[in-house]
């Protein structure tokens, strides 16, 4: 079978915020009216859904996209980038012509009940959580704080570096209108931050909110006729390199995105020195730390004064999370990297616009698994 080459044509999000009462179809449509609308399309123009979460034959239908050639739903995977690459090997394949894929996200549970713990600790369990469990360790935090600690151990990276990455975060995101979080942040505000999971701080936490994203894929050929200019997907990659027990992680340092970017680099020409821009996952902004290094993008231990030095700032040598990241733009499961380096390579990211962007890469998730896609403007 014949590979095609892919594009993405379409980008949109729904109504994001802070209990915006939406229910989530009402975010899977606004985000898919808004991505037809930035393509050209319309809702019969699809043949192909997918979605972490939710229900892609749902989302479609509700929405006219009928009759589907290809559907999937996915569960457990590193995020928005798994249906994301489904959607891309869906068209390169001639499974689908046209492929949007969703990810919606719910300020669900609550603060409330994920600070009680009664959601998870009310749960009889019969795998390994139940010998967490008792102990408190019912919260991402929990392993999140265990592996920045042991990252700041095996690195040159201090509490202050990530300071200094969350005060740059906040700077691009003063210049997103669509971001949440737009005060301007010192380093000293930072450190003055409660501890979570020491040495986890409160900022170093996507910000939990409702939000529809919404990506459509399709070929090159196609893509040339339509409204925005072609980002064509140059290379991805998915990996998993342990089970879904992240505490027990043999190497909290050297995680699944060291194995996926080996793999994403073999199925390029292009090198890390190539890259013009990084939209590196935050779900906790250790991670964003082991993706520059798990790329290449610098050299191993030294993500910390990479930033400390102003290379992932606006203006420097390499921009990163130019939309502020998710914590600031509120947790939309790296659909937001997809996005926003899909509009950087079309120049249209406003006074954030990295100059002559041709070579984006984004990515998402860390621990046992992880994914990542290299985007290109021609």
């Amino acid at each position: 079978m014949k590979s095609r080459r892919v594009a993405i044509v379409g980008v949109g999000y729904s109504r994001v915020g802070r209990h915006t009462g939406l229910s989530e179809r009402h975010h899977a449509a606004q985000a898919a009216i808004a991505a037809l609308d930035d393509a050209g399309l319309t809702a019969a123009d699809i043949d192909g859904s997918t979605t972490w979460g939710g229900d892609a034959i749902d989302f479609a239908y509700m929405l006219g996209m009928n009759p589907l050639r290809w559907h999937l739903n996915v569960g457990v995977s590193p995020a928005f980038v798994t249906p994301a690459i489904h959607a891309a090997m869906a068209v390169a394949t001639g499974q689908s012509d046209t492929c949007i894929a969703f990810r919606i996200m719910m300020q669900q549970p609550s603060s409330a009940t994920l600070a009680s713990g009664e959601a998870m600790l009310g749960a009889t369990s019969s795998e390994d959580t139940q010998f967490l469990y008792p102990f408190g360790n019912f919260s991402p935090t929990q392993w999140a704080g265990l592996m920045m600690n042991r990252y700041l151990y095996d690195s040159d990276a201090t509490e202050e570096h990530f300071a200094e990455f969350a005060s740059i975060q906040r700077e691009h995101a003063t210049r997103n209108e669509n971001a949440l979080q737009r005060t301007p942040l010192s380093a000293a505000e930072y450190l003055a931050a409660p501890y979570i999971s020491k040495p986890l701080r409160l900022l170093d936490c996507d910000y939990p909110c409702d939000s529809g994203s919404a990506v459509i894929f399709t070929t090159e050929e196609r893509a040339r006729d339509l409204r925005q200019p072609a980002v064509l997907v140059d290379a991805m990659a998915l990996s998993a390199v342990h089970d879904m027990n992240f505490e027990v992680m043999a190497d909290m340092s050297h995680t699944a995105p060291v194995h996926c970017a080996e793999q994403l680099w073999s199925r390029t020409d292009l090198r890390p020195s190539d890259v013009d821009t990084a939209q590196l996952y935050d779900g906790f902004s250790v991670i964003t730390f082991q993706w520059l290094e798990a790329l290449g993008l610098c050299e191993p231990g030294a993500a910390g004064p990479f930033i400390a030095e102003g290379h992932t700032r606006l203006g420097g040598s390499l921009p990163v999370n130019t939309d502020g990241g998710a914590c600031n733009v509120g947790r939309r499961h790296g659909a937001n990297f997809c996005i926003e380096a899909t509009r950087q390579l079309r120049g249209q990211c406003g006074d954030r616009q990295v100059p002559g962007a041709e070579v984006a890469v984004w990515a998402n998730a860390v621990g046992p698994f992880a994914g990542a896609m290299l985007l290109t403007s021609t």
